[in-house]
């Protein structure tokens, strides 16, 4: 699997995950031009996950820049779900941030209904933060969610790093 910069020509991808009907309660769809403001932001980056097969997923990482060092894990999705790669996906996105972005700070949100993304990003080793009570509205479902915040520091990660000592 490679990390690569996602250019206009994956947009209909991103928009197919959007799209898909176990994604669609908990990730938003932007149109191609919000893509392409994405694209165009220095404080953002959409990546492709791909493998010889082609795109297996996507991810969104806004607020990169910050004099906190936190950076905002704002999107991920897989393409082929159930297949065994989720961890994998995460655990790469994970180190992305650190290593590539010098996160000080990872954090992310998921819908209070997306019990599987919670149960894989406390195995990871996020920490929950927090619980914002109806507070994204959701399309998909006719109504607003409580979105649950996650986060992970440098040294927290660091520690998922270290060799483990005999």
């Amino acid at each position: 699997m490679i990390l690569r910069p996602a250019t206009s020509a994956d947009f209909a991808f991103i928009r197919g995950l959007a799209g898909h009907p176990d994604y669609a309660p908990f990730i938003s769809d932007d149109d191609e031009a919000t893509l392409a403001a994405h694209l165009a932001n220095p404080a953002h980056r959409l990546l492709i996950w791909q493998d010889a097969q082609g795109p297996a997923g996507l991810a969104l990482y806004c607020e990169i820049g910050e004099p906190s060092g936190r950076v905002e894990l704002r999107r991920l999705a897989l393409a082929r779900p159930n297949q065994g790669e989720g961890a994998a996906f995460l655990h790469a996105m994970i180190d992305y941030a650190f290593d590539d972005l010098q996160a000080q700070r990872l954090w992310l949100d998921a819908s209070a209904e997306n019990i599987r993304a919670q149960k894989a990003y406390l195995k990871a080793g996020f920490v929950f933060e927090g619980r914002l009570r109806a507070h994204w509205f959701r399309p998909a479902l006719g109504r607003a969610v409580d979105l649950m915040l996650y986060g992970i520091l440098r040294a927290e990660w660091q520690r998922t790093k270290a060799p483990l000592q005999p």
